[in-house]
């Protein structure tokens, strides 16, 4: 069929489709519009579907009664005004408003797509209003970047950031999305790729287009696609951009919703690592109240510094307290707080920013004084003088600490366990054993990380450490020496943020310092409560006869001793 309009011929198709009996949903309009508005919304061609509606329209009132006749002679009046006037008021009188359903031909694609447009042509208004729409959310986007993509394959995409996080963002972090919208040449093709952009970045909402992808082939096909891949690679891309574009006053906002999210993208892709580290975020010890990010950190570090210094712990508050801080922090380097439990799993996969590596003060290999000769040789004296107490403490202690040693890091605490380079710290080990994963049993892997021995640190300028050390000296066989130096260790391993394996016999030990201190004797026995006849059960005599067997000697011979006992 063809149609000559405006002098040029257009080649029309009819098709005609047959639809089996149970395909009989297709033929309602609702069905086909819904259809036509999800994968047809944008193609270039409009889209007219056969409607109805009702409209309201005035027709005769044919079930009206009849006005009575009035006499023409009575009603007659010379003013010829009134009588207009009476004839409009019956007809008004004569008509009544009903509903009618007509057909017509409706307009189903008048929305256009606004990422075919250039971003300079498009308002935030219209962006906006283009994401409430396509994302069903009442609020207006965080940010959004709007680009088009050439190379090995060419799309146009309208990434956004949502204002406020899912509330299941992490209940269905290993599930599938409708987060990314794919079309080619404007045809919806699917919002469930598996991974169209990786799971850390699950909240990020948006539409790619492609006129380069087939669009003749099945979705499973075209998901294997290398094309689709190059895609991929460079969504994330653009979308890492677009979030270092966020301001300062609105990334607070942005690391409060999504930080964690951030911070999984560091563990769990390593290609673009660089760029997720940059996004990162942390409370410091200059900066308690302000996050500020790793450049900033580097920016701020001290001259010859060669670590980048951070603590874990459940707080700030806690963090502060740490005996591990104590001369770190008089000597004023700055040190990160690593307060959420993803931030060890986050640094274990972040060796390095910028050429500075990390350093957990918490842990083996600390060198605060190493290029300092004076301070070289003080150390290697003090090695000496308290040579005996820790080959004491080691022989002593050597089930519960793998090494002695004199500490570089602590001040005021005078003693602390610190746990090897590749061990787990106190916060770590209280963030595993609290997986709610673990089997039955623990993990072969997990059980030796959680039961290493740690090396015990000691401050020689501890008054309690020099007081040790002359008992030992005056007599390695001195009860009170290992007493104090169990409740000692005991001590450092809460405050160094471990849990006591023996909690009981800690409080025992506390006790009888606690006794000594206050001049009670270690054998005085707690005094016995008065028994009262009322309350107190009393054994029952005669049911226990009953039970005795009589033909039983032995029987015989235990109650009597039992009577005469009583």
């Amino acid at each position: 069929m063809f149609l000559k309009i405006l002098g040029v011929i257009h080649l029309v198709v009819e098709q005609h489709l047959h639809l089996k009996e149970e395909a009989g949903e297709y033929l309602e309009a609702s069905t086909l519009e819904e259809i036509i508005r999800k994968y047809s919304q944008f193609i270039n061609f409009n889209i007219y579907l056969w409607k109805s509606k009702v409209v309201k329209e005035e027709v005769p009132d044919d079930d009206a009664s009849e006005e009575k006749k009035t006499d023409e002679t009575e009603k007659k009046t010379d003013d010829d005004a009134a009588v207009e006037d009476d004839k409009e008021e019956e007809k008004k009188s004569k008509t009544k408003t009903v509903d009618k359903t007509v057909w017509d031909w409706e307009l189903m694609n008048e929305s256009k797509p606004i990422w075919q447009r250039k971003s300079s042509e498009v308002t935030d208004d219209e962006y906006h209003a283009f994401y409430k729409s396509f994302a069903k959310d009442s609020d207006a986007p965080m940010i959004y970047s709007h680009f088009t993509a050439e190379g090995e394959v060419t799309f146009k995409s309208i990434l956004y950031v949502p204002k406020a996080a899912p509330f299941d963002l992490f209940s269905n972090y290993n599930k599938k999305t409708d987060a990314i919208k794919l079309y080619v040449r404007r045809v919806f093709i699917t919002d469930n790729f598996e991974e169209m952009m990786p799971k850390y970045l699950s909240f990020i909402r948006g539409v790619v287009d492609s006129d380069d992808l087939p669009l003749n082939v099945s979705r499973e096909t075209l998901q294997q696609s290398k094309l689709l891949k190059v895609i991929k690679k460079k969504l994330v891309r653009k979308a890492l951009d677009m979030l270092k574009k966020i301001s300062p006053d609105d990334y607070t906002a942005f690391w409060k919703e999504y930080g964690t999210n951030i911070k999984l993208g560091v563990i769990e892709d390593s290609a673009n690592r660089t760029r997720l580290a940059k996004l990162l975020r942390f409370s410091t010890s200059l900066s308690k109240d302000k996050l500020i990010s790793l450049t900033e950190y580097v920016e701020r570090m001290k001259p010859k510094q060669e670590h980048i210094y951070f603590i874990s712990a459940m707080s700030i508050e806690e963090a502060e307290k740490s005996p591990f801080v104590e001369r770190i922090l008089r000597k004023g380097y700055e040190v990160l707080y690593l307060v959420d439990p993803v931030d060890q799993y986050c640094m274990q996969s972040l060796p390095e920013y910028e050429g500075k590596k990390f350093q957990n003060v918490a842990k083996d290999g600390l060198e605060l004084d190493k290029s300092n000769t004076k301070k070289e040789e003080e150390k290697k004296h003090l090695e000496k003088l308290y040579e005996p107490l820790l080959t004491w403490l080691k022989e002593k202690l050597g089930e519960k600490i793998s090494d002695a040693k004199i500490s570089d890091r602590l001040v005021q605490t005078p003693m602390a366990l610190v746990a090897s380079q590749w061990g787990y710290d106190g916060n770590m080990e209280r963030i595993a054993r609290a997986q709610a994963y673990q089997k039955s049993g623990g993990d072969a892997t997990m059980n030796y990380y959680l039961n290493q021995k740690k090396t015990l640190e000691i401050n020689p300028r501890h008054p309690l450490i020099k007081d040790l050390l002359r008992r030992v000296e005056d007599s390695k066989d001195d009860k009170t020496a290992l007493d104090l130096a169990n409740v000692m260790v005991e001590a450092a391993t809460l405050r160094s943020g471990y849990d006591l394996k023996d909690s009981a016999g800690f409080a025992d030990r506390i006790e009888s310092m606690l006794r000594r201190a206050m001049g009670i004797s270690l054998d005085e026995k707690v005094e016995d409560e008065p028994v009262d006849e009322e309350t107190d059960a009393k054994p029952d005599t005669k049911e226990d006869e009953n039970v005795i067997d009589d033909d039983d000697d032995t029987n015989k011979q235990s109650t009597t001793v039992c009577l005469l006992e009583t």
